[in-house]
């Protein structure tokens, strides 16, 4: 063989070889990091899940439905009642009781006597004023409100958004009836009364939405999902199905939330 051409095919041989080797050390190194990607975006994911549901728990511990649409909110050293009725045990506890109007689900004398105490500060539509006095209270802890007013009472500062009915007459405009936004430590938690959906309630930005989801007196589950959807907050508990509707109306409200919204059935 020619001395030159050996020399070339040597080359060649070299070359090739040097080739295979580059392709695959190029080829481990793509997939090592791919894998890192892999791994960076599972462990980045589960971290998410993490803080979501650590988020979840410090925004909503310490809030229980009680039975239709009373609330039992316990945070930042402050116990707070909206619309207490049917309550079991007499615990007196209320900083705060808040009524959103005066039907016998939301004004009860009965349960609200089991939650009050001479220091529990009342928030209280315009008809309630006298009916609460004579409960005893005093007027330095009585706020009368009127609808797209905000407070602040002690610690508490709150929005008061209109709540009635747009086809029905039972919840009448005229009667100033009302939702209230509460702000508690920078997380807003909107407690909508008995309502439809309304422009003013289209425009509320809450963290927290607790909407009534069982028809007949107020909207539908299926009109509460869709401006839930609308409004976007990060989580919506349906309240107001016992009396009328069932927890039929409530899991139909969740399942009809798109996915960026959390809906919590509290027990």
């Amino acid at each position: 063989m020619n001395k030159k051409l050996y020399v070339v095919i040597i080359a060649i041989i070299f070359l090739i070889a040097a080739l295979v080797s580059y392709f695959n050390e190029t080829q481990i190194e793509k997939e090592e990091n791919e894998n890192k990607t892999e791994n960076n975006v599972t462990t980045t994911t589960e971290s998410d899940k993490e803080n979501e549901k650590d988020e979840e728990e410090d925004i909503m511990d310490g809030i229980t439905l009680n039975y239709q649409s009373s609330i039992r909110i316990e945070k930042k050293g402050m116990i707070i009642y909206f619309d207490p009725f049917k309550i079991t045990e007499a615990k007196n506890d209320a900083d705060y009781v808040f009524i959103t109007h005066s039907h016998y689900d939301h004004y009860s004398e009965e349960d609200i006597k089991k939650v009050m105490n001479s220091d529990t500060n009342f928030i209280v539509t315009n008809d309630l004023e006298s009916k609460i006095k004579k409960l005893g209270v005093s007027d330095d802890k009585i706020t009368v409100v009127y609808p797209n007013e905000n407070h602040t009472v002690m610690d508490l500062s709150f929005e008061v958004i209109p709540a009635y009915n747009t086809d029905k007459t039972y919840h009448k405009k005229s009667y100033n009836w009302v939702g209230y936004n509460v702000n508690i430590d920078g997380i807003t938690y909107y407690v909508v009364g008995d309502s439809d959906v309304t422009d003013e309630l289209k425009k509320v930005n809450c963290d927290v939405i607790f909407i009534p989801v069982g028809g007949t007196y107020t909207m539908t589950d299926s009109d509460a999902a869709s401006v839930v959807n609308e409004m976007k907050p990060k989580y919506a508990v349906p309240v107001h199905y016992d009396e009328v509707g069932s927890s039929v109306n409530a899991n139909n409200f969740t399942d009809g939330l798109n996915e960026n919204i959390k809906g919590i059935i509290l027990k």
